[in-house]
């Protein structure tokens, strides 16, 4: 069952924490900066966030972060994205950041779509306290492997009142049928995914067709940069090249960011790169 961990923060260095206290800094302006740790959205012990809110916040110009966490939609913490929360921070200074964990698939209990329900009822509590969190509502969905798959499916699926502005893929699933039917190798199986959905698309292929982000592409589809590696054995890369396909036929603005001699995560000068392309696409599409 290692194999499954594979696919909570990948290769990528992260700084694990765990705190309950809530940290207020004080600065100019009207809003202060502030951190809370382990916001319930729900009622099970996993439906939580940690919010970071800048100083100087504003419900019209504050641009929010929702970062979802990997794990095979069965492991994983939010506290695997710390690193990425400071990157964050340092890049897009002005944004508030939501990073939030959500029930986990584990022996034939809170099987999909728990995880999908739960990114949806994090986004709409984020929503329904802006005025409360002084943020605007220009959401930005970022999400690793799982959460990857997770962030596009929140951004295509549902016809809120509220459309993100923007998502960010590192190489989450798109399709979750071709995922069972095509294996990214041997060490990820069919019946891995089946376990986790609690289903095979033989005996429910509509819940694999309602659970894959390709699904739902349209030309109001939002802004979508998709970040995977060429050796990924976890996740086919042409999981993303089918989705870029959808993505340009329906005239949705997006970007393909390939490493092909990365696997499933990436360290050092690609993972700065990819940074910095994160940080322009933002720049140029979320306004």
């Amino acid at each position: 069952m290692k194999v499954i961990h594979l696919l909570t923060a990948v290769t990528i260095s992260v700084a694990i924490f765990s705190c309950k206290k809530n940290v207020d800094v004080v600065a100019s302006g009207n809003a202060v900066a502030k951190t809370m740790l382990n916001v319930s959205y729900g009622a099970d012990p996993l439906e939580n966030m940690d919010v970071y809110l800048p100083t100087n916040r504003s419900v019209t110009t504050t641009k929010v972060l929702i970062m979802i966490h990997g794990g095979a939609w069965e492991s994983g913490d939010k506290t695997d994205l710390t690193s990425y929360v400071d990157t964050m921070k340092n890049r897009l200074p002005g944004y508030a950041i939501f990073n939030i964990n959500y029930r986990l698939s584990v022996n034939s209990i809170n099987v999909f779509p728990a995880q999908e329900n739960d990114v949806k009822a994090a986004f709409d509590f984020i929503m329904n306290k802006a005025a409360d969190y002084i943020i605007s509502q220009k959401v930005v969905l970022l999400g690793v492997s799982a959460g990857g798959h997770l962030a596009l499916l929140q951004g295509y699926k549902y016809d809120s009142n509220v459309k993100p502005e923007a998502i960010v893929s590192f190489f989450g699933p798109t399709d979750l049928i071709d995922m069972y039917n095509n294996p990214a190798s041997p060490i990820v199986s069919s019946s891995l995914l089946a376990s986790i959905i609690g289903t095979t698309p033989s005996q429910d292929s509509l819940l694999y067709a309602n659970s894959s982000p390709i699904n739902f592409v349209s030309s109001s589809s939002p802004p979508t940069i998709l970040l995977h590696g060429g050796l990924d054995l976890l996740v086919r890369p042409q999981q993303a090249m089918s989705l870029q396909s959808k993505l340009q036929a329906s005239g949705v603005i997006n970007e393909f960011v390939f490493y092909p001699t990365e696997g499933h995560g990436w360290t050092d000068a690609n993972l700065t790169d990819s940074f910095d392309k994160i940080q322009a696409f933002l720049s140029a599409n979320v306004q």
